[in-house]
């Protein structure tokens, strides 16, 4: 399909990372900050928690869209999911500064298009 491209949607799951790292709801809001920053993203809102007995969850509201973080500590398993509107924002340095941060084994991605579907390709400017 076709698209006139509004937003890029990353999904990222980090595999092989420390687990207390990934239970630890203090470290893992401050570098989820730190790596939307890094993108170029500006924050406007948060919420993260701390599961029991395990486990944390967080989001970014972000001016440009959203950023939100799931963790399994039990399987060294984290799942990002980063969507960002515009062309100043650069979503894959999320992945870039997490891998390392979590130091994950391993890192998957897939990229998403996000937009009106068109007779043909492009980018609709951010207004």
């Amino acid at each position: 399909m076709k698209i006139k491209q509004l937003g890029r949607h990353l999904l990222i799951e980090f595999i092989g990372c420390d687990p207390k790292l990934l239970n630890n709801l203090r470290a893992i809001k401050r570098m989820c900050r730190q790596a939307v920053l890094e993108s170029g993203a500006t924050i406007v809102g948060d919420r993260f928690h701390k599961f029991a007995p395990h486990g944390v969850s967080g989001v970014f509201l972000l001016a440009e869209s959203h950023f939100s973080f799931h963790s399994w500590p039990e399987y060294g398993y984290a799942a990002v999911d980063v969507f960002t509107c515009g062309e100043k924002v650069d979503p894959e340095k999320t992945r870039i500064y997490l891998k390392r941060e979590l130091k994950a084994r391993r890192a998957f991605i897939r990229r998403v298009k996000r937009g009106i579907p068109s007779e043909k390709n492009g980018v609709i400017p951010h207004k």
